[in-house]
């Protein structure tokens, strides 16, 4: 499926992300989660000289070359559907309506009324 655009024989370090920008290949620390900040920028680890084509997804493999494979644009192709959508549409109006019988509006409950909040009364007497 892949191929082999360019050998760089790149050694990859532990706790490194490496990727291609361009037809460079370049790494920077890998962000770890509940771990310490990954510190330090992308540094440039190998300089490549080929040219990239339109349709194709450019990756460092596993040996450390620079790989290459087809693009799959679009996704895959589905089946078509048969028949049986068109019967569903017949039918559809029918369950709504058997839905809407069912679903019959409750009378609605009695809350019971709030009682008033009481204040203690106030004192009778004379003011100071």
């Amino acid at each position: 499926m892949a191929e082999v655009v360019e050998k760089m024989g790149v050694k990859r370090e532990s706790g490194y992300l490496y990727f291609l920008r361009g037809s460079d290949v370049w790494k920077t620390p890998m962000k770890r989660a509940g771990g310490p900040s990954a510190a330090g920028k992308a540094a440039k680890v190998a300089g490549g000289g080929f040219k990239r084509e339109e349709g194709y997804l450019y990756f460092l493999d596993g040996a450390g070359n620079v790989a290459r494979a087809k693009r799959a644009v679009g996704g895959q192709k589905r089946k078509a559907k048969k028949r049986v959508a068109a019967k569903t549409a017949a039918k559809k109006p029918a369950a709504k309506a058997k839905a809407k019988a069912k679903a019959k509006p409750k009378a609605a409950a009695k809350k019971p009324a709030k009682a008033a909040a009481k204040k203690p009364a106030a004192k009778k007497g004379k003011k100071k």
